[in-house]
C-alpha cells in the first residue's frame, strides 16, 4: 500500500509539473532587478500576494557560475518553465536583464532602488554583518566558511559581483560606485522602451500603485510588504 501510494504521489507530481511548465512558458515574466538589500525579499512577497508564481530563489542561486562565465542556457529553462516572477540572484546581477529582455520580449522589469547609494551600502553592512559576520562586517574567512547555499558560496559570490580588496571586501567607495553604476547601466538600457522598465523605491507611499498600475493587476493589496529591514 505504501509502495503504491508512493507511485501515485511520483505520477501526481510528474502531471502537475507537466502541466506547470506548459503553463508557465505562456505567460509573460516580471523580473525584480534591483540589487540586494533594495527591498527584493519584499518584491517576492509582493508578487505572491498578487498571485504570480515566483520561480525558487535557491534553483537560481546554483547558477550564479553558469552566470559568471556568460552561460544563460539554465538560467533561461528555468525561467520558462519554473515560475512566472523572478528576484534576487542573478536576476540582480549585471547583464541579466538584457539576456531575459531579448528571450522574453513581452516581459516587465522592476528595478527597485533605496534614496542612495550611502543608505543601500549600510543596509548591505547591517545585514551582511548580522547575519555573516557574528556582528561584526565578514571577512574572507567568514564568508569562505559560510554554508548558506553551500559552503563557500557567500565568498564566491562576493568575488564574482564586488571589484574589491580581499583585505577590504566591502569598500565603501567601490561599492556604492558599482550600485551607482549598476542602476544607470538598466535605465540607459531601457530609455528608449521605458513601457518595460519601473523604477521604484518601496519605501515610498505610492510604490505598491505604482508597482500595480505596471503590472496591470486590480487585485487590491492593503501595504507593501518589508521584509529583512535592516536600515
Amino acid at each position: 500500500m505504501n509502495i503504491f501510494n508512493r507511485l501515485i504521489r511520483k505520477a501526481y507530481y510528474r502531471i502537475r509539473t507537466i502541466f506547470n511548465k506548459k503553463k508557465y512558458s505562456k505567460r509573460k515574466k516580471v523580473f525584480c532587478i534591483g540589487r540586494n538589500k533594495t527591498g527584493t525579499t519584499s518584491m517576492k512577497i509582493l508578487f505572491e500576494e498578487l498571485g504570480l508564481p515566483v520561480g525558487r530563489q535557491r534553483l537560481f542561486e546554483l547558477l550564479v557560475k553558469d552566470w559568471a562565465i556568460h552561460d544563460y542556457k539554465k538560467i533561461i529553462h528555468e525561467v520558462k518553465f519554473k515560475g512566472v516572477a523572478f528576484q534576487d540572484v542573478p536576476f540582480s546581477l549585471p547583464n541579466t536583464y538584457k539576456i531575459l529582455d531579448q528571450e522574453f520580449p513581452n516581459s516587465k522589469f522592476i528595478l527597485t532602488i533605496r534614496d542612495s547609494p550611502e543608505i543601500w551600502y549600510n543596509s548591505l553592512i547591517s545585514f551582511h554583518s548580522k547575519v555573516f559576520g557574528n556582528g561584526k562586517i565578514p571577512t574572507k574567512s567568514d564568508l569562505q566558511n559560510c554554508k548558506y547555499v553551500y559552503k563557500g558560496w557567500m565568498w564566491d559570490l562576493n568575488r564574482l559581483l564586488y571589484d574589491t580588496p580581499e583585505d577590504d571586501i566591502y569598500n565603501k567607495s567601490i561599492l556604492m560606485k558599482q550600485y551607482a553604476d549598476y542602476n544607470a547601466s538598466v535605465i540607459e538600457y531601457f530609455k528608449d522602451k521605458p513601457e518595460k522598465l519601473l523604477v521604484v523605491n518601496i519605501k515610498k507611499h505610492d510604490a505598491l500603485l505604482k508597482i500595480a498600475q505596471f503590472l496591470g493587476v486590480k487585485k487590491i493589496i492593503d501595504k507593501m510588504p518589508w521584509e529583512n529591514k535592516t536600515y
